[in-house]
């Protein structure tokens, strides 16, 4: 059964920069590259959302608010993807997981991002 688990988390002031990643277990590379992948978050609050996808083919999507900001990637030897976030802002403040839509596994335990000042 295929796992993720999410790191890279922290506090940033805004504008500043991070990049997250996912690790899988439980799948083979091979697999693993089949997979779309997507990236969540899940403010205080709020629901949680997918902010981007990525295909298998490499084709990503983003939500609105995140658009030019973010960039998903994958290394599929690695088995992980990540997320790169710049010119982040406090409404980014959010726990961020990654999973495989649409038939999405057990959620890891994802990491905090904290954008303030």
């Amino acid at each position: 059964q295929v796992q993720f688990v999410e790191s890279g988390g922290g506090l940033v002031q805004p504008g500043g920069s991070l990049k997250l990643s996912c690790a899988a277990s439980g799948t083979s590379g091979n697999i693993f590259s089949l997979y779309t992948m997507g990236w969540y978050r899940q403010a205080p609050g709020k629901q949680r959302e997918l902010v981007a996808g990525i295909t298998g083919g490499g084709r990503t999507n983003y939500v609105d608010s995140v658009k030019g900001r973010f960039t998903i990637s994958r290394d599929n030897v690695k088995r992980t993807i990540y997320l790169q976030m710049n010119s982040l802002k406090p409404e980014d403040t959010a726990v961020y997981y990654c999973n495989r839509p649409p038939s999405l596994a057990s959620w890891g335990q994802g990491t905090q991002v904290t954008v303030s000042s």
